[in-house]
């Protein structure tokens, strides 16, 4: 049985949103933090459609498959009976469907790929490549079958903070230019998806300078356009520093001695050297956890994976997503 009919969602009341869209500075891991977002969601027996619309193949590559047609396949299992499905969305591939449901070409628009057509049209119209990508999302998480969702979530690795804005805003500026037609209804469709409840724009970050000014840029960002924004996402973090001061170089010789262990100068000094970098370090993060707090939304951090994120290291992010508060 499926949590949405009847069973306990354990995730609800922290990921109310039905569409998740993950996005963050290069290197953070929002792509490991959007599978397991979706790993989570199809927990106790729920569906969940991960999809990456950047063409990298990060997907495949995460959970060691072969790289993943335009095709909805089943990826992996979750805890509790459910099941992880994957997409990477092709713009052309995309924009031959939209032709064939919209203006019924099938093979006529099939053979538009021949000539070149497909790429003529989004290179003089490069946003249409994001309407298509954002199209089909869209159609993913708003379809149905017979009575019931298709997919209880659908979470979207989105492209990188610097464009995020660019990219989830471009349907409204279609839909604006365009006058009449099935490019303006599915822009403003879109559109209203992506500013409605229904949608929750999340921010992966790191505990580093550049990361976090970019993640407090983009939420900035995403206010003002008018996406509803969820949570920032601190990925790979420690524990806050205790309370405390930093350990003299008589107390690292007096614990060397006591441990048996060599305790001449330069070990003394390499040592204290280390807890003073250590020191400013865990600093500098506290400092950077307070200004995210500042910025009054939902924080949740996920540790800090010393084996990196294979497929256990999912299973452990998707647990502590579960847990969030």
């Amino acid at each position: 049985m499926r949590a949405a009919e009847g069973r306990a969602d354990p995730t609800g009341a922290e990921w109310p949103a039905r569409l998740h869209v993950v996005t963050g500075k290069g290197g953070t891991g929002k792509t490991s933090v959007a599978a397991a977002l979706a790993m989570a969601l199809a927990t106790e027996g729920r569906r969940t459609l991960l999809v990456e619309v950047e063409g990298r193949q990060g997907i495949a590559q995460l959970f060691g498959v072969d790289p993943l047609p335009y095709a909805e396949r089943r990826l992996t299992a979750a805890p509790g009976g459910g099941e992880v499905w994957a997409l990477t969305v092709d713009a052309e591939e995309a924009l031959l469907e939209y032709l064939d449901m919209f203006y019924k070409l099938g093979a006529a628009g099939r053979a538009l790929r021949k000539f070149g057509a497909i790429d003529f049209a989004t290179t003089i119209a490069p946003g249409l490549r994001d309407v298509l990508l954002t199209g089909k999302v869209k159609e993913a998480t708003t379809r149905t079958l017979g009575q019931r969702r298709a997919y209880d979530a659908v979470v979207l690795d989105a492209p990188p903070t610097g464009r995020i804005g660019r990219f989830l805003n471009v349907t409204a500026e279609t839909a604006r230019l365009a006058k009449v037609g099935p490019i303006k209804t599915q822009s403003e469709g879109v559109a209203a998806l992506l500013r409605s409840p229904m949608t929750a724009v999340h921010v992966v970050t790191l505990l580093e300078e550049m990361p976090v000014q970019e993640t407090v840029d983009a939420m900035a960002e995403l206010t003002q356009l008018g996406f509803p924004v969820g949570r920032v996402v601190v990925n790979a973090a420690r524990p806050p520093r205790p309370a405390g001061r930093a350990v003299s170089a008589a107390e690292l010789k007096r614990g060397l001695v006591a441990a048996g262990l060599p305790a001449d100068r330069n070990t003394v000094a390499g040592l204290a050297a280390e807890a003073r970098d250590q020191l400013i370090r865990r600093e500098l993060e506290d400092s950077l956890r307070a200004e995210l707090v500042e910025l009054g939304l939902p924080l949740t951090e996920l540790p800090l994976l010393p084996d990196g994120v294979d497929r256990a290291g999912l299973e452990t992010l998707a647990r502590a997503l579960v847990r969030a508060e």
